[in-house]
């Protein structure tokens, strides 16, 4: 989904996060059907060029996203926590975690994130290979 310079990019943008230690910079992806709410919303604005857009309510608030489209593959979104924290009302941010693209990932461990002093026990210990 991320093309080379795309890869590049993100791990521009994470050397940039890891140096100042604020991860407001990361992006975090989400199902283009997030929109449809704003579609159907009498008040919302909905523009795009051909990789990027914007979604507002005008008078209230406003969030700039990327735009990822693949031949064959769902639409996907992508914008950056900062903005979600700082543009998007408390009150939409449920509806787009409920969309959000999962990275792949190890649920034991996101478990132990999620408790402080959590321990998962699958398996033995055993080398790395």
């Amino acid at each position: 989904m991320t093309s080379a310079g795309g890869a590049s990019l993100e791990q521009a943008i994470l050397r940039r996060v890891l140096r100042s230690g604020d991860g407001r910079a990361l992006h975090l992806r989400f199902r283009g059907e997030v929109l449809q709410k704003y579609r159907e919303h009498p008040d919302a604005q909905l523009i795009r060029t051909a990789t990027v857009g914007r979604v507002s309510i005008p008078g209230s608030w406003s969030l700039d996203i990327g735009i990822v489209e693949a031949p064959g593959e769902p639409v996907v979104l992508h914008t950056t926590l900062g903005d979600l924290l700082d543009r998007l009302p408390e009150r939409e941010r449920d509806h787009w975690v409920e969309h959000l693209v999962p990275e792949p990932a190890s649920v034991n461990f996101l478990q132990m994130r999620m408790a402080a002093g959590a321990c998962i026990d699958d398996g033995e210990p055993r080398p790395w290979e």
